[in-house]
């Protein structure tokens, strides 16, 4: 849990979910990947005068739609129709608690997406140990290693922002509330719930 900087694990709560739910998670998942390519793609933008942000951005754009397109397959294969869900609670709430003023909003949004982006490796990792499908646990073991890649990522450009010390104290703020975001759960079937 450390290196991915989460103060606590999911819960049986969130299995449970996933064994009700499970068509809604891969769902949510496609969404997700959505929401994590237009995430990059906002912070590539906004942040355009910084050639490592640029170049990063680019990549994991790119990583999230490639994803974003396998989940769509897996549900295609499986005769599940995509299509639109309601958000769980889950990113508004740890949204919040982004700072409005630069440069410590661009520290928090990259933090944020880093905590997004471990708290979806540890649930990857869990739908790869729980799930009794062959091929969906294939599957989710098979993002693990990027989803940390980008969390590595993420963590790394906010110190464009600010300093290494500023960076991980901030962090350490984030995956506390994090932490209290994940814990509250949420009663629709996410992904993040």
């Amino acid at each position: 849990m450390t290196i991915l900087h989460l103060k606590s694990p999911s819960s049986e709560r969130w299995l449970s979910q996933v064994r009700s739910s499970l068509p809604e998670i891969l769902i949510d998942h496609a969404h997700c990947e959505q929401k994590a390519a237009a995430t990059a793609m906002d912070l590539m933008f906004d942040y355009v005068q910084h050639e490592e942000v640029c170049d990063a951005m680019s990549e994991i754009v790119r990583e999230e739609l490639e994803h974003f397109q396998l989940v769509r397959r897996l549900l295609q294969r499986r005769e599940i129709r995509f299509r639109g869900l309601k958000p769980g609670t889950y990113g508004r709430l740890l949204k919040q608690q982004m700072r409005r003023q630069e440069p410590h909003r661009a520290v928090d949004r990259m933090l944020i997406a880093a905590l997004i982006e471990a708290r979806s490796c540890e649930r990857f990792q869990l739908l790869q140990e729980h799930l009794e499908d062959p091929e969906l646990s294939a599957f989710y073991g098979s993002l693990f290693e990027s989803e940390a890649r980008h969390h590595a990522t993420y963590v790394r450009l906010a110190e464009l922002f600010a300093n290494r010390a500023t960076v991980q104290s901030r962090l350490q703020e984030l995956s506390e509330a994090e932490a209290e975001i994940i814990s509250a759960g949420c009663p629709l079937a996410r992904v993040h719930s």
